[in-house]
């Protein structure tokens, strides 16, 4: 059984090419007594890649950035789900002691279902897979690898605050909303709760003087589009006190900031990207009617505009109401500045080396003035007030 599945290995995992899919792929097909050690070395692959910093998410996601091997029938949804079964399978070890984030992404991953392959397609999928996990390389880590000794599980009954579970409620009918009057003002209201938790948190670890420190969280920054989504993220971040590194080449961005700012980026970057890809549809619906062909072009200049003035509006109402708040903010002040410095400093200490990247030239008039004016209709003032006035 070992020598079969050491034979299959040696030719699919460590070759290029599908030769040797193909030969390690026959060797399993003819050994279903494998197929249990099979499984359980994939778990050890999957093990090995919380030690070199993945989550399940980030699994997921490099999945399904890999390209089809269609003569294989080794298809992403087939890897897909096979590399959801295998994470749902190893962190089942962990019981409850999972941490919130990471029980949220197996939450998402839900029943796997569809036609059931042949042992041979099965067989190469699977080594397609290992091969994959097998070659991930080290990556920064966002928090200690399940079962580590710094991994302290969550306290007894531990949930969401509701506030939280408030705002993603408003932001849902935002999004849902055929009228923009209504989505404005549910958008405003949920702006204004994700303030008021940010502070309360901040003040409450001031004065219990909690060990309070950064973290840090991945959010998927996927094509089509991925720099205007990448510019739209780090204006958020940055506007919520935070600091997002892009990583182009994984399809990701790492934001670094404490827990209740990073619940705040994650919470109003969707909020803000499903509202613009709306706004975003609306108007090219528009130009289509009028005669345009030029779909692409439309649209990523209409997403960098959007990004790139909602930025400008976050960071010029973050100026304003830190000159509003100064005089009479004594307490909350300095506490979010010391803040911002554990943030800046965990940043670094993560990304000791970053570069900044060149945003291709515009070549869509039309997309740029929808883009920047569906940015105008999004209220951010009021939020970053909140922030700042506690």
């Amino acid at each position: 059984m070992d020598k079969v599945i050491d034979e299959a290995f040696a030719a699919a995992l460590y070759a290029d090419g599908d030769e040797g899919l193909d030969t390690g792929a026959s060797l399993l097909a003819a050994a279903p007594e494998a197929d249990a050690e099979l499984w359980r070395r994939g778990e050890e692959l999957v093990r090995r890649a919380w030690e070199r910093g993945w989550q399940p998410a980030d699994v997921i996601r490099m999945v399904g950035r890999a390209r089809d091997d269609v003569a294989h029938g080794t298809d992403r949804d087939r890897q897909t789900g096979l590399a959801a079964e295998l994470i749902i399978s190893e962190t089942r070890r962990y019981g409850d002691t999972l941490p919130p984030r990471w029980r949220a992404q197996l939450a998402e991953l839900g029943p796997q279902a569809g036609p059931k392959p042949d042992r041979f397609s099965r067989a190469t999928a699977v080594l397609a897979l290992y091969r994959l996990l097998l070659r991930l390389p080290a990556i920064e880590p966002v928090g200690p690898v399940p079962g580590s000794p710094l991994h302290a599980p969550p306290p007894p009954g531990h949930e969401e605050p509701r506030i939280l579970t408030r705002i993603r409620a408003l932001l849902a009918k935002a999004e849902a909303t055929g009228f923009p009057e209504e989505a404005e003002a549910l958008t405003a209201k949920a702006q204004e709760l994700m303030a008021r938790h940010t502070i309360d948190e901040a003040l409450l670890a001031s004065r219990s003087h909690a060990k309070d420190t950064p973290g840090a969280c991945r959010i998927g920054v996927d094509a089509p589009y991925e720099t205007a989504k990448a510019i739209l993220l780090d204006a958020v971040a940055t506007a919520n006190r935070c600091r997002a590194v892009w990583n182009e080449a994984y399809g990701f961005s790492t934001v670094v900031g404490f827990e209740s700012d990073l619940e705040a980026v994650e919470i109003l970057h969707t909020s803000l990207l499903v509202q613009g890809t709306a706004a975003m549809t609306k108007a090219e619906a528009g130009q289509r009617a009028g005669g345009r062909k030029r779909t692409k072009t439309f649209r990523q200049a209409f997403l960098l505009a959007y990004a790139d003035r909602l930025g400008a509006r976050l960071a010029a109402a973050a100026e304003d109401a830190t000159a509003e708040a100064a005089p009479d903010a004594g307490e909350l002040l300095p506490v979010l500045a010391a803040r911002d410095v554990a943030v800046a400093s965990h940043a670094e200490r993560l990304f000791p080396e970053t570069s900044t990247t060149r945003v291709r030239g515009v070549t869509d008039y039309e997309g740029w003035v929808e883009g920047a004016a569906a940015a105008d209709a999004v209220r951010v003032g009021a939020a970053v007030r909140g922030r700042l006035r506690g």
